[in-house]
C-alpha cells in the first residue's frame, strides 16, 4: 500500500512539474548575434553576424528560468568590409579556420543557461555554460525580457583565449583585443 501511494504522489508530482514547465522554442529568422572585435591599441576593428541554428527557453511561473542555444559557426559573416570584396572572403576564411574558431572540426557553439537572478520583472543577471572549441567554461551577463514584444537582450564580452581562440596579430599595432563581443536579441 504505502508504495502505491509513493508511486501516485511521484506521478502527480511529475505531472505537476511538466505542467509548470514551459519549453519555447527561439525564433531563428528573428534572432540575431552580432560580434565585434576590436584592436587593443587603437579604435577600429571588425563586425558581423553569426546565425542560431536552433534554440529554446524555459518558462516557469510566467518568467524564463533557463535555456539552451545553438549557433551555426559556419554562419559566420562580415559587415564592416564590402560584402563582394576579396578582403571579406579572406577574413571570413580566416575567422573560420584554426587560427579562430576551426568550424570544420567544430561547427556549433552552446550557450547553455544555469541560473537565473532576477534584479526585477525584465531585468536579470544570467549564468550560463558556452561551450565554443569543444570547450565549456561559465559566463555571465545582464539582460533584459520584453515579454510583450517576446524578446531578449543583452550585450556581452568574453575573453577569447579562454575557448583556445589564440591568433596573435604579426604587427604588435595591429594587435586584436582577447575581447569579443557580442549584442544579441533573441526573439520567440
Amino acid at each position: 500500500m504505502k508504495k502505491s501511494i509513493l508511486l501516485i504522489t511521484i506521478t502527480i508530482l511529475s505531472i505537476n512539474f511538466s505542467i509548470a514547465q514551459e519549453k519555447l522554442p527561439i525564433n531563428i529568422q528573428k534572432s540575431s548575434i552580432k560580434w565585434i572585435g576590436e584592436y587593443t591599441f587603437y579604435f577600429g576593428g571588425h563586425d558581423g553576424f553569426i546565425n542560431f541554428k536552433e534554440g529554446y527557453f524555459i518558462k516557469e511561473n510566467d518568467v524564463i528560468t533557463g535555456g539552451e542555444f545553438i549557433i551555426d559557426m559556419n554562419s559566420i559573416t562580415n559587415t564592416d568590409i564590402d560584402k563582394s570584396s576579396e578582403s571579406n572572403k579572406n577574413l571570413v576564411d580566416h575567422l573560420k579556420n584554426e587560427d579562430f574558431f576551426e568550424v570544420e572540426k567544430f561547427p556549433t557553439a552552446t550557450l547553455k543557461i544555469t541560473k537565473v537572478e532576477y534584479s526585477d520583472k525584465v531585468s536579470a543577471r544570467l549564468e550560463a555554460d558556452l561551450t565554443l572549441k569543444g570547450i565549456t567554461k561559465p559566463i555571465n551577463f545582464r539582460v533584459k525580457f520584453d515579454y510583450k514584444e517576446k524578446e531578449m537582450k543583452t550585450r556581452f564580452k568574453i575573453d577569447r583565449k579562454r575557448w583556445n581562440v589564440n591568433y596573435e596579430s604579426k604587427f604588435k599595432d595591429g594587435a586584436i583585443s582577447d575581447a569579443i563581443g557580442f549584442k544579441v536579441s533573441v526573439k520567440l
